[in-house]
């Protein structure tokens, strides 16, 4: 594995939460969704199939914690994954979570509006 480093636009739209088995945790600066990234540590990784079937099973595990606690921290009626890199390749799983009501709700959260970062 080559050394981990983060992609400089999920380093600057983000904060570092947690590490995991696999991923390093990371907290969207927007506040207008509770949204994690997870990303595996291993920058040469871009699409799920790059990971050995043990780490495509831990990057399962790590997915359902991160909903899991999404879902319990923010009672949201639904819990959004994706992992689509088209602008950032570095492979990445966003895990949003989603209530009716909230900003640009029902559509997408990429590109709706300014950022709103959290006040830490």
């Amino acid at each position: 594995m080559t050394t981990f480093q983060l992609d400089s636009r999920l380093k600057q739209d983000s904060i570092q939460v947690a590490r995991l088995e696999l991923c390093e945790v990371r907290l969207i600066n927007d506040i207008r969704w509770p949204w994690l990234v997870l990303v595996p540590r291993d920058p040469a990784l871009v699409e799920i199939f790059d990971l050995d079937d043990h780490k495509q099973l831990l990057l399962a595990r790590e997915i359902s914690l991160a909903s899991r606690f999404l879902k319990q921290m923010t009672s949201a009626e639904k819990i959004n994954t994706g992992a689509l890199g088209n602008i950032v390749r570095q492979l990445h799983i966003h895990v949003i979570a989603r209530n009716s009501g909230d900003a640009n709700w029902p559509g997408p959260v990429w590109g709706f509006g300014r950022a709103e970062p959290y006040s830490i």
